[in-house]
């Protein structure tokens, strides 16, 4: 009889060690999810004279002397290259107004082009946000391309996947949503090698070529393979990639000492309607500064356009 008058005792023993246990399990599955959510990300750590230099206030600017193959001919004409570090909201992906302790911080590029076909413009700028951070994935790249004929629009967000909408006057290509497993992308790792060109990926690797190689070409949206590789001299290193299936080839010249200017490039495409002519793109800098640009928008400040060699 006494066994029976503890048994409702040992249940609510047995009930309340199961609780527990269930309940310690399903933290142990927190932590471990946690854990594993935080080895996907892994964050990046920088020196002090990477600091003083991205953290001052100021853009580098460079510009180059830009040769352009466009329709099976080279055109001449400039490009820019800005670098600027800039607190981002995360979740808007754009620029932060505000300080807040949720915003990242990341390294953004914006190259414009621009030069001319025959009697009409062509003007492109390409925008890449690079976390500092972090050793994540570009967080936003937007590109847009405007010449007399029209214009065309990429912008790609990473979230859970690569989120990207395309926008074209081009038939077959004029409204666009896509969404694409995560993997290297071409326009992040001109971020990359001012960042830390250690992490530049090397050997085989799937890519997603640049946002205005896809577009000028029209060529559909999705990764390549592609052969990388890293070659370092005393004062300049280049980092070349090459496209088999695209007959692309990009190499990007930079100095092998922090901050890893980048000096020149070249890039060469199949042309699109003969595959032996193989027409090469350069852009040799011509000047570099550091500068808060966003206070010299004056009509006195025009004469920074000649120190940039900018006509």
């Amino acid at each position: 009889m006494k066994f029976f008058r503890i048994l409702p005792y040992i249940a609510f023993l047995i009930l309340l060690i199961g609780c527990n246990f269930s309940e310690e399990k399903g933290d142990t599955k927190k932590n471990v999810l946690k854990k594993a959510k935080s080895k996907t990300i892994e964050p990046r750590s920088v020196s002090k004279d990477f600091k003083t230099y991205w953290f001052s206030g100021t853009a580098e600017i460079t510009s180059y002397s830009l040769m352009q193959e466009r329709y099976g001919e080279i055109r001449e004409g400039t490009a820019v290259n800005i670098f600027v570090s800039e607190d981002f909201l995360p979740d808007a992906q754009v620029k932060a107004n505000n300080y807040s302790d949720k915003n990242v911080s990341v390294l953004k590029l914006n190259q414009m082009k621009r030069f001319n076909t025959g009697i009409y413009p062509y003007a492109i700028m390409t925008s890449t946000f690079n976390p500092i951070s972090e050793k994540e994935h570009a967080l936003k790249i937007t590109n847009s391309v405007q010449e007399w004929c029209g214009q065309v629009y990429m912008q790609l967000n990473n979230r859970d996947n690569f989120e990207i909408e395309s926008r074209s006057y081009f038939q077959g290509e004029a409204d666009q949503k896509i969404s694409l497993p995560k993997t290297y992308l071409e326009n992040e790792l001109w971020n990359l090698i001012r960042i830390n060109p250690e992490e530049l990926p090397t050997g085989d690797v799937m890519i997603i070529p640049s946002f205005e190689y896809l577009r000028l070409r029209h060529k559909e949206i999705k990764q390549h393979n592609a052969f990388a590789s890293l070659k370092q001299g005393d004062s300049l290193t280049s980092y070349t990639l090459n496209y088999p299936d695209l007959q692309r080839q990009l190499m990007v010249f930079f100095n092998s000492t922090f901050p890893y200017e980048i000096e020149k490039w070249e890039e060469i495409n199949a042309a699109d309607q003969n595959d032996t002519l193989r027409l090469k793109t350069t852009a040799t800098k011509l000047k570099r500064i550091k500068i808060d640009y966003w206070t010299k928008n004056g009509n006195e400040h025009l004469g920074l356009r000649d120190t940039l060699k900018l006509k």
